[in-house]
């Protein structure tokens, strides 16, 4: 993909900023069943918002949160069976590009508000073992 100085236009991601803030969490809420992504794009949510996130990191985060959150995209959040699959591969392109800047800070802080808003179990957090991993050793 070619290099495209507009996409680190602090106007457009101050604009995606806005989108993802007023709708993210509500999007997830909404659609918890339907959605199998739920920690890496809150994980994304914190890397894209930690100010020691480089610009262009931001910049894609931000973009990939957005069109998940924003209704209109190439194939509608309703389509039974298809709705995510766009927002899916966007967000999990995005994320293969900028890994490296996801910390276990970033996922914890993800699971952390998951949990909050009762859409994940408080025992299962990420990087924690699971019980009775050691029985039987």
């Amino acid at each position: 993909m070619p290099y495209d100085p507009g996409s680190l236009d602090l106007r457009a991601i101050r604009r995606n900023e806005a989108k993802v803030e007023r709708g993210l969490w509500s999007k997830l809420r909404r659609s918890l069943k339907l959605v199998p992504f739920l920690e890496e794009a809150a994980s994304a949510y914190y890397c894209a918002f930690d100010p020691r996130t480089p610009r262009p990191v931001k910049a894609m985060l931000l973009a990939a949160l957005a069109y998940f959150v924003v209704p209109s995209d190439v194939i509608p959040d309703f389509v039974a069976g298809l709705g995510f699959t766009d927002d899916a591969t966007v967000l999990f392109a995005t994320l293969r590009m900028v890994a490296g800047h996801i910390t276990d800070q970033h996922r914890d802080q993800a699971h952390r508000r998951l949990v909050a808003l009762g859409l994940r179990d408080p025992i299962a957090a990420p990087g924690a073992a699971k019980p009775g991993a050691d029985e039987g050793a």
